[in-house]
């Protein structure tokens, strides 16, 4: 089982810890500035534990310092063991730099200048320039656009494989859910809650999921919101974004909300997207 070695450097502030998240999410082992005098053991052990180190994705940057100048023994070292490699390069115009660095009020790695520490930088990464397989201008790309990128560059299939879904119900009694992207809410729909012999079930029973069926706008509401969700989700997959949580309320998070969120949950398996399901308060 062969191994691939992606090193991955570049300019500060050009984007390589978003990189470095994308081969992450593509189920990468990651290593974020390894020392180079480490490199060539490491490279030994993925050699050795081909199954665990299989994808492997190293960043390399400025923060190496006088080791840089050893950066080519390592792409040697790499080609006499033949390993499969790349290094990919992020380069971006100074201006751009220069507003990213303004903008998060950052201070450049090298110097309190950040013009006089890009001038250090790149005369620094020469080397790694010169050896990089793919050099990638971040001036104008987008993470979305730069997660293309890199999916064709190492032969993964884009789209729904690589975007997963979270489908979580909850009750607004117990507070709304953190860290969601989509919240909806389903206390329009006739509680079940009010019919003593449903009361003590939950959407996952079948005399619960016909009564909320049989409601008169029920069909239309759930054709709707899901040709929405569906026509939506494309959309973050171009923006780059691997996880997406779609959160279903209703008042006490047993009744309705589960019962939409199955219903979501199974009609997004049924497209094609990886699903997880969450009933957050269904036993309260």
């Amino acid at each position: 089982m062969g191994v691939s070695f992606y090193i991955v450097s570049g300019i500060s502030g050009a984007g390589k810890s978003q990189l470095l998240k994308i081969f992450e999410d593509l189920g990468f082992m990651c290593i974020d500035n390894m020392p180079l005098q480490m490199m060539d053991d490491f490279i030994d052990v993925c050699l050795k534990n081909s199954g665990k180190y299989k994808n492997v994705a190293v960043s390399v940057d400025s923060r190496a310092g006088e080791s840089l100048k050893g950066f080519k023994h390592i792409v040697s070292a790499l080609e006499k063991k033949q390993i499969f490699h790349k290094t990919i390069f992020l380069d971006c115009s100074d201006s751009v730099l220069i507003r990213r660095f303004s903008e998060t009020r950052r201070r450049h790695p090298l110097g309190p200048s950040v013009s006089r520490g890009i001038r250090l930088e790149r005369k620094m990464l020469k080397d790694v320039f010169t050896a990089a397989n793919e050099v990638i201008d971040t001036s104008g790309t987008t993470m979305g656009e730069l997660k293309k990128i890199i999916l064709r560059m190492t032969g993964s299939d884009e789209g729904k494989e690589h975007l997963t879904v979270s489908v979580m119900s909850f009750g607004y009694k117990y507070g709304l859910p953190l860290d969601v992207d989509i919240v909806y809410d389903v206390r329009f729909l006739i509680n079940p809650n009010y019919i003593s012999a449903l009361r003590a079930k939950t959407g996952k029973d079948k005399a619960v999921k016909d009564y909320i069926m049989k409601q008169k706008t029920f069909k239309t509401f759930f054709a709707d919101f899901s040709k929405l969700i569906k026509m939506t989700i494309p959309g973050y997959i171009n923006e780059g974004k691997s996880y997406l949580t779609i959160a279903i309320g209703c008042t006490g998070g047993r009744h309705r909300s589960v019962f939409v969120s199955e219903l979501l949950a199974q009609f997004l398996s049924n497209n094609n997207y990886k699903v997880s399901i969450n009933h957050r308060d269904i036993k309260r």
